[in-house]
Formats: structure tokens, sequence, C-alpha cells
């Protein structure tokens, strides 16, 4: 295995009190495997990737409890010389907006040698043929002629594209890639997520990959880790979560996707309430205000992960025969109803 996240908490200092933004996670990638990690916004995505990456600032975010363990090496208790020696050498990081992400006022080749030479003792020379092999890598169409642009004359597509190759200038281990495809259209996307499928058969990257979009995980990850209120509420392979989810949460995301094989036009559904204040969550299940199934007893008790088959893993006190009578019911009600307005 490459990494290991064990019981991670990463909570943060507010003026209103402590956000458990992370808390208690735990997880592992195998080299070349993709894991997706999808959750409304605000379900502590980007703070656990920023966490492996030790981006988050320290302080206000601290460490309660928790390991994270990359190729042996205890990142939580690494020094930043240390650390720094990983960012971006072996554990690499796309993020959503490449316009904040690339500097306007240095040309695209100069950032690709840049990111190079951090790492890598080289001649210029030598940089400058490893920074144009990896905008052909990425498609970058002419890439001696757009080593020499700057980053506003690329489309974000295009844009996107470098991000992915400063992000495997030193071919890393790990590339986490924090909603690649947000501010694309379709067609760019699925081109980024074509590229990246490539990218990791070529040099074998384990990749992360964060989104909200169930389509885009479905499309990329081998295994699925579904987030709510800072904890992973749902865990399993790409079949287990889209087919026999376990959890009200998860199942509440895949009824609020669009669907093109539906054979009625019904609205779209949507998960009623909102996320959960992190610094005051309610009692007992997280999610339970805004579950259609919740119980009194969801109310006071703290349902941790159980296993369901396999590697699949929900944190539900309902059972999977419990769950799918509950689906079926409510379906029923549904349809009922909507057979009464036509």
């Amino acid at each position: 295995m490459v990494l290991e996240v064990k019981n991670l908490k990463a909570h943060i200092d507010t003026p209103d009190g402590v956000v458990k933004a992370v808390d208690g996670v735990s997880f592992t990638i195998e080299p070349g495997e993709t894991i997706g990690i999808v959750g409304e916004s605000g379900s502590g995505k980007s703070v656990l990737a920023h966490s492996i990456m030790q981006l988050n600032p320290k302080p206000p975010t601290f460490y309660p409890q928790g390991e994270i363990v990359f190729e042996g090496k205890k990142l939580l208790q690494l020094k930043e010389k240390e650390l720094q020696k990983i960012r971006g050498n072996e554990i690499a990081m796309v993020y959503q907006d490449p316009m904040s992400s690339l500097n306007p006022v240095f040309k695209i080749g100069d950032q690709l040698i840049e990111a190079i030479l951090t790492h890598h003792h080289m001649p210029k020379r030598k940089a400058r043929q490893r920074a144009i092999e990896l905008l052909t890598d990425v498609g970058i169409p002419d890439p001696e002629k757009r080593f020499d642009a700057y980053p506003h004359q690329f489309s974000g597509g295009m844009r996107q594209r470098v991000l992915i190759a400063i992000a495997l200038a030193c071919n890393p281990k790990i590339l986490i890639a924090d909603e690649p495809t947000t501010a694309l259209d379709v067609t760019i996307q699925a081109q980024i997520l074509e590229l990246m499928k490539r990218i990791q058969e070529k040099y074998g990257t384990a990749i992360i990959i964060i989104s909200h979009d169930l389509g885009v995980i479905a499309q990329m990850a081998e295994k699925v880790l579904v987030m709510y209120s800072g904890r992973i509420v749902e865990k399993g392979n790409v079949e287990d979560i889209f087919y026999h989810t376990s959890m009200p949460y998860t199942w509440s995301l895949l009824r609020s996707l669009p669907r093109i094989d539906s054979e009625t036009r019904n609205r779209l559904l949507s998960i009623e309430g909102q996320p959960p204040n992190l610094v005051h969550p309610p009692s007992g299940c997280n999610f339970h205000p805004r579950c259609p199934f919740a119980t009194e007893q969801c109310k006071t008790m703290y349902p941790q992960l159980t296993k369901r088959s396999g590697d699949h893993y929900a944190a539900c006190i309902l059972s999977e025969l419990e769950f799918k009578e509950a689906k079926k019911r409510l379906e029923n009600r549904e349809q009922e109803g909507r057979q009464k307005h036509v």
C-alpha cells in the first residue's frame, strides 16, 4: 500500500468553537488505484485532501487523533523541511481553479521548469526537454510554441491540462485531484478524465479524486468513500455504492441525479434541509434531521461503519433488508402521490 489514513481527526479552531472538519476517517490506497471521495460542499473532502498534503494552516487546524502514513513515513510527525521533499515530488495535487493556481505573470514553461528543478537537480536545458514532454503527454498542441505562452493565452481546459502537467513533473506516486473538472463544460470534462486515466496507465500513479459529481466518480474510481459532516458514512466499490447502497445519505445523493433513461419527466429530487453545523452537530446520527427513514433511535445512537458485504461498509442502524423495505414504502407513496396529480 502507498498510503494509509488511520482514524484521522482534523479540527479547526474558530471564534464560534471547534469545527470537526474531519472526524475519524480511515482508508488505504494501493499503487495504481483510484479512490473517489464524494459528498456535499462542507462534508470535509478538501480538508481531508489538504491534510494528506499537510497544507492546512497550523494553527488553526490541529490533529487530535490519527495518522497519515505514506510509504512508512508518518506525515503528521514530519517537519516542514521533510514535508517539502514529499509535496509535489511524491504526492502532488491538482486544484479546481487553474487561474488561481497558475501565476499569471510567468510563462507556462517557466512554471513547469520551476516544479521540476524544485525537486530534481539537472541542467535547465534538460528540465526544458522534460517540460515539453509533459506538455505533450497532457495533450497540449504545438508544445514547443505553447511553452512560452502565458496562462491567459490558454482556454480553461488547456490550463487544467497544464496543472496536471505540473503535478506530474516529478512522477508522483499519488495524485490528488480536488474537483478537477468543476469549471469545465462536459466535453472538456470527459477529455480531462480520459487524460488522467491515460497518465495513470503510463506512470502507475495512484489517484484520489474528490468531487460532488457522482458521474465523475463512477467514471474514474474503483473504490468510493462517501463523506458527510466530516465522516465516512459509506465505502465500497463502485457497484456497491451505485447499485447496492445501504446508507440513506448516499441513496439521497443518487436520487438527486438527473436520469436520461427515465420514462417519466419527474421533477429533480433534492435532499431536504442543510448540512449540519460542525461546531454543534446533531446528537446521534448526523444525518437524521434530513433522513426520510430516521427513527427515534437515530436521534440518540451514533452509527459506526458496519460491514454489509465484502468491502462494503455503511454507517446506518438499519439493516440492508430494513433499508430496502423502507425505500420501497417511500417510493410507493411517492408514486401514489404522482398519480393523484395526473
